[in-house]
């Protein structure tokens, strides 16, 4: 009796056994698979954890000693003159920011300083025009001038110009076709730029002698404007003459002889003017105070 008893037990044993077995097995078999298929989900930051970061990346950043400091134009010229002293031939370059809010066109126009700074691009103009107009356009010093038959050959790279002037009549048979060409490539014929008028002769004259400014999306605004060779004087009297022409293109400055400016009631708000700086190639950017 006790050895059948024995037997039992130990029959019961080895069952308990080889189940523990195959339970640890299948643990054992079953856990890796579970936990590859695991993926760590990676947090996306917010945008004000963003901007924290890059604030504290900018402080981090080593910084010039004049980006906090203003100057008179003077004193600036003075420091870039040092700094460019093996360089006669280096360049004053002239950086204005403006303010662009929603709405807010990107400043442009053109000018002629008292002193060149350096040698001025002859524009290729084409000028949309019949008649005694075309002939007008062509004895003021058009490169090409025509009427739509050119299209077919701007949009085929056949005419090419850097500039592209229309009269009124001629306006509405260009855009269907021109508009994408022309559109994305900021020279598009326009009223609002000027681009479009009667008075071919007189738009042509006006850009003799003179260069295109403009402002990128940001409203940044860059312009040489005087050689480490140039004066004092003749530097001074170059940047205070760029920025009253900025100034009169973003409504700062009004100039009292233009009939547009007494006529006009609803006229846009200015487009504030941040900081003017002056630098040079390798010198620093220098905030001026007294611009």
């Amino acid at each position: 009796m006790s050895l059948r008893l024995a037997n039992l037990s130990l029959r019961y044993r080895w069952h308990e056994a080889i189940l523990i077995h195959k339970q640890w097995q299948r643990q054992f078999q079953t856990s890796p698979p579970v936990l590859a298929r695991r993926e760590k989900k990676v947090a996306t930051p917010t945008k004000k954890q963003l901007a924290a970061k890059a604030r504290k990346k900018s402080l981090k950043t080593r910084k010039s000693i004049y980006d906090s400091e203003k100057m008179t134009l003077e004193d600036a010229i003075a420091v870039l003159r040092a700094v460019e002293v093996a360089a006669p031939n280096a360049t004053y370059e002239l950086v204005v920011k403006t303010e662009m809010t929603k709405g807010t066109t990107i400043p442009k126009g053109r000018y002629s300083l008292p002193r060149e700074a350096k040698a001025q691009t002859k524009d290729r103009i084409l000028v949309f025009a019949e008649g005694k107009q075309a002939e007008e356009a062509r004895s003021a010093g058009a490169d090409i001038v025509g009427g739509p038959e050119l299209v077919d050959g701007i949009i085929s790279g056949r005419h090419q110009a850097s500039m592209f002037l229309c009269t009124p009549a001629l306006i509405r048979a260009i855009t269907p076709k021109l508009g994408r060409v022309l559109g994305p490539r900021g020279l598009m014929p326009s009223e609002r730029r000027g681009t479009v008028t009667d008075n071919i002769t007189g738009y042509l004259r006006k850009l003799k002698g003179t260069s295109e400014w403009k402002g990128d999306k940001a409203g940044t605004i860059r312009a040489p404007v005087a050689k480490m060779h140039f004066s004092v004087e003749d530097v001074i009297r170059n940047v205070r003459y760029f920025l009253g022409v900025v100034k009169r293109a973003t409504g700062n400055l009004r100039d009292p002889n233009a009939e547009q400016d007494k006529k006009d009631t609803n006229k846009k708000p200015p487009t504030a003017i941040t900081r003017v700086v002056l630098s040079s190639r390798q010198g620093p950017g220098i905030q001026i105070s007294d611009v």
